[in-house]
């Protein structure tokens, strides 16, 4: 009886060492040189191929035989709207028919690529329209890193020279997967994407703040605020009943590098003056920077944006007490690509939650 060979993990899954082991091993049992799993390496990210068949450097019979033990995962753009102002906007179909959306913000040579880290959001922030969405699934670090290199494979000239995790999904609710794309995205390697232009953004997940710091890469880290009491926060964002603003904070602290806050104003909600100066308590002592974001449609149809006159006031009292506070220029709004407006529609089917989910809920 013909064995059957047992199935081979997703090499784009594998942080880069872990994809050369595996891809030795396996060249091992086919009597190839040592030399080919450099040679293989270098097609899952430094110069990827879309197939196997197309790195034409190898010999036809291992492409093949590559093709069916190491199939490469690609995505299926299923959308991609261009803003007036530049910013892209990539909406991708996954192999099992669900779908994420990652947004291209061009700057002179800076090309910050927005990823997301899950389909939909457990959170629901209450200004955020993934939220809406509920939680659908985690992404594998390869569905994560994908939304990078599928760029690399249309134009290698205009790759993404920064990543962001601030795309659909809360990144440290999928920790397992995060670890292994950052490194993906950070190694040598791999994409080598410096760790000073990688961030992720979260709302504060207590203990996996604690596994990012642990890290010895230099990755920047923003955090979700939007409130500086912890009342106040509650209101906006449920995920305070579990992860306290306090303990948020006393996590941050412990945190080497420094840190970003990021604040949606939301009219008559968080941008009272008196506000300001709450913030400028917590942003002080930590030497946080303030990005100060104007509230986009498509989270939620009974907030408004804060006035300008307010924003302003806020932003000034930031400073006043010395923190570098700064109003960010929105970027997309007319294909709903900004902060707070990706959201897939799907068809409706019961909410799959990881236990972890289920107790954030």
């Amino acid at each position: 009886m013909q064995q059957i060979a047992p199935p081979q993990p997703d090499v784009l899954s594998l942080a880069p060492e872990t994809a050369r082991t595996t891809l030795g091993a396996w060249l091992a049992t086919r009597g190839e040189p040592h030399y080919r799993a450099a040679q293989l390496l270098h097609r899952l990210w430094r110069r990827p191929v879309a197939a196997w068949a197309d790195a034409t450097e190898l010999p036809t019979a291992l492409r093949l035989a590559l093709d069916q033990a190491f199939p490469l995962t690609r995505f299926e753009l299923a959308a991609h709207q261009v803003s007036s102002d530049g910013t892209e906007k990539f909406l991708w179909t996954l192999g099992d028919g669900e779908a994420i959306e990652s947004v291209l913000i061009p700057e002179g040579k800076r090309r910050t690529l927005c990823i997301s880290s899950q389909v939909g959001c457990a959170l629901g922030c209450v200004f955020c329209a993934t939220g809406r969405m509920g939680f659908r699934r985690n992404l594998s670090a390869g569905e994560i890193v994908n939304q990078v290199r599928e760029l690399v494979l249309r134009d290698p000239e205009h790759a993404p020279t920064n990543v962001v995790f601030m795309g659909m999904g809360e990144p440290l609710l999928n920790w397992d997967a995060v670890d292994v794309a950052l490194t993906i995205l950070n190694h040598p390697e791999g994409l080598g994407i410096g760790a000073r232009h990688i961030t992720v953004s979260t709302v504060g997940i207590v203990p996996n703040l604690a596994r990012l710091a642990a890290r010895p890469e230099q990755f920047r880290l923003a955090v979700s605020l939007h409130a500086p009491t912890p009342e106040l926060r509650r209101a906006l964002m449920p995920i305070e009943k579990k992860y306290a603003l306090g303990d948020v904070l006393t996590a941050l602290r412990h945190f080497a590098r420094r840190v970003t806050l990021e604040y949606v104003l939301i009219g008559g909600q968080n941008d009272a003056p008196e506000l300001a100066e709450r913030l400028a308590d917590l942003a002080g002592p930590l030497g946080a920077l303030v990005n100060l974001l104007p509230l986009h449609p498509g989270g939620a149809p009974d907030l408004a944006p804060s006035s300008r006159d307010r924003t302003r006031e806020f932003e000034r009292r930031l400073q006043a007490r010395g923190v570098k506070a700064v109003l960010r220029r929105s970027r997309g709004l007319d294909i709903a690509a900004a902060c707070g407006q990706l959201r897939v529609e799907v068809a409706p089917r019961p909410k799959v939650q990881s236990e972890e989910h289920a107790r954030v809920e």
